[in-house]
């Protein structure tokens, strides 16, 4: 086993407080099976006051909102509606809800679908919902509970949903996230009105994972699959749009020379990745050509979360001569840059060094894998090892500043 306690996920916990403390609707989104209802159940238990919670796939539930705007209008304190995908008729009756002067009521709202997918939320509840998005477990909430020296190699291989993680072997962890995937295909696309044949996205899904960490070329893709362009790029706004993939998008530094224009495309959870590229341990994992891909992409997703970085702040660079960057930050005026290493040993290359000159790195961060404490590399340059991103944020922020200052 690889945990002692149940994880608790605090800084979701005190982020959701916050926003509900701010805004009268606050959704929470995020692939099904990533603990929302737990995490809203866990919300429930130290809220001050009322507290109603409707599952909207329970049928007992929506017998109860048959009349959502006579049952919500009576309601205080903290109204939970999770599955709200499955009702898009109420999002109107929020937006009175909302604007009512008292504000007798806030609203959480769980739903496994992006606000791409979610236009009502946009359309109706624009500037009343602020959004908040919970995936798989992150490195610095699994660190403090668990035990053993391989956890960090655990949660690579297994995947960061919660049952996927926590399974008691590996065998029971690859049978739930195949389960999952199944699930997925054949009864949670359908409740969001998307009707594909499952065996059809099934194969484009595992297309797309042999394509993990690459740029995307949906001309390939779709002559593979016998299919145009636009489906395939729907295809991907489906599986981005419920959380299974994401795309990192190049930037543009008008260097002179030929940047490459496409983004990057990835399996969002490792664990599922595995599975649609039928690896099974670690040794499979190891040996497997897309290894130091799926350790890219697992970091790349971990810096992206830690950093707090929004749409537009998180890149890719790439030229076609050869100089690349895996992760470029611009936050608050600052331009970090992250390489990512499967190794414990990194070095310095050219292409560390070009990119740095070119983009105006103010600081470049090798991630790689290991325990310990940061290490200066070159100036302007440090080692930081995947353990550091286990730390609390403010720990791991002091001790990655000492080694940029180093000398």
């Amino acid at each position: 086993m690889y945990y002692s306690r149940m994880i608790a996920r605090t800084s979701h916990l005190n982020l959701l407080k916050w926003r509900l403390a701010n805004f009268p609707v606050v959704a929470m989104l995020g692939p099904r099976q990533a603990g929302k209802t737990t995490l809203a159940r866990q919300l429930e238990a130290e809220w001050k006051g009322p507290v109603r919670h409707f599952d909207l796939e329970d049928p007992d539930d929506q017998a109860r909102l048959a009349d959502p705007a006579f049952v919500l209008r009576q309601l205080k304190g903290l109204v939970v509606l999770d599955e709200i995908q499955l009702r898009p008729d109420i999002f109107p009756l929020l937006r009175v809800l909302a604007d009512r002067p008292d504000a007798p009521a806030r609203f959480l709202i769980l739903g496994s679908a992006a606000p791409e997918l979610l236009k009502h939320t946009a359309e109706s509840l624009a500037g009343r919902v602020a959004f908040h998005e919970l995936d798989g477990l992150a490195l610095d909430e699994i660190a403090p509970v668990a035990s053993g020296s391989d956890w960090l190699d655990v949660r690579w291989l297994r995947g960061g949903f919660p049952r996927a993680f926590l399974a008691e072997d590996i065998h029971a962890s690859r049978e739930w996230r195949e389960a999952f995937i199944r699930t997925y295909l054949e009864r949670d696309l359908p409740q969001l009105g998307i009707h594909l044949p499952a065996l059809t996205l099934r194969r484009f899904w595992t297309m797309l994972a042999h394509y993990h960490g690459q740029t995307w070329n949906g001309s390939e893709l779709a002559r593979a699959l016998g299919v145009s362009d636009k489906t395939v790029s729907r295809y991907l706004d489906i599986l981005e749009g419920t959380f299974m993939a994401f795309r990192l998008p190049p930037w543009h530094a008008n260097t002179g020379k030929r940047e490459v224009k496409a983004s990057k495309v990835y399996v969002a959870d490792t664990g599922v990745l595995h599975s649609l590229l039928g690896i099974g341990g670690q040794d499979d994992l190891l040996a497997h050509p897309k290894c130091g891909a799926s350790w890219e992409g697992f970091i790349v997703h971990e810096i992206i979360r830690r950093t707090g970085a929004r749409r537009g702040e998180a890149f890719f660079w790439g030229v076609h001569a050869g100089a690349e960057l895996d992760l470029l930050v611009i936050r608050d005026g600052r331009r970090m840059g992250f390489e990512i290493k499967l190794t414990q040993s990194p070095k310095v290359t050219a292409s560390m060094r070009s990119s740095r000159e070119l983009l105006g790195l103010d600081h470049l961060y090798v991630v790689c894998h290991g325990a310990g404490e940061p290490w200066p590399l070159a100036e302007g340059v440090s080692a930081v090892p995947t353990s550091c991103l286990a730390l609390p944020v403010a720990q791991a922020t002091r001790e990655a500043s000492v080694s940029g200052n180093a000398k």
